[in-house]
């Protein structure tokens, strides 16, 4: 399952990513809360660069990140950190922003990050307000997006 994207969709208001990254826990736990380094990797579609990544992996504390398309479009996401455990398990509120108006509802996500013999599995476990909003997220293209954005992680956790 190395640098394999498996999503999957256990129940009407879950999404659940599995990946493998070849790098330690710590690694990519930092590189998945540091603002730094989340910039580094997390660009968005092609074509698209972050505009802002603001929020430290506290809990209580507020994150936002945005991106800006080349046509100009923006969407943003921001929430609270509600749970953080480092380097193993982080929960937080979601919500998205499209063309900066609020979309409806608010999502969960909990990452939990498993390391053995120096590689790190990550799942992602998204619950969405509504069946509804679930599978909107699956038919907006996340998993493609995921995908070119966990390769680029690949890239920063091998020190390119």
């Amino acid at each position: 399952m190395l640098n394999t994207l498996k999503v999957t969709t256990p129940n009407d208001h879950d999404i659940v990513i599995a990946r493998v990254f070849n790098a330690p826990g710590r690694m990519v736990w930092d590189a998945m809360t540091m603002p730094e380094l989340v910039k580094r990797w997390l660009t968005g579609p092609p074509g698209w660069e972050m505009t802002q990544c603001e929020g430290e992996a506290v809990e209580g504390e507020r994150f936002r990140w945005a991106w800006r398309g080349p046509d100009g479009m923006e969407m943003a996401m921001s929430g609270v950190y509600r749970e953080v455990t480092p380097p193993t398990r982080l929960v937080r509120t979601e919500t998205f922003e499209f063309g900066c108006a609020p979309q409806a509802g608010e999502q969960i996500g909990t990452l939990d990050l498993s390391e053995k013999d120096g590689k790190t599995t990550l799942t992602l476990t998204v619950k969405y307000p509504s069946k509804e909003a679930r599978d909107g997220a699956v038919a907006s293209g996340m998993e493609q997006g995921l995908a070119a954005g966990y390769a680029a992680l690949d890239k920063v956790l091998a020190g390119e």
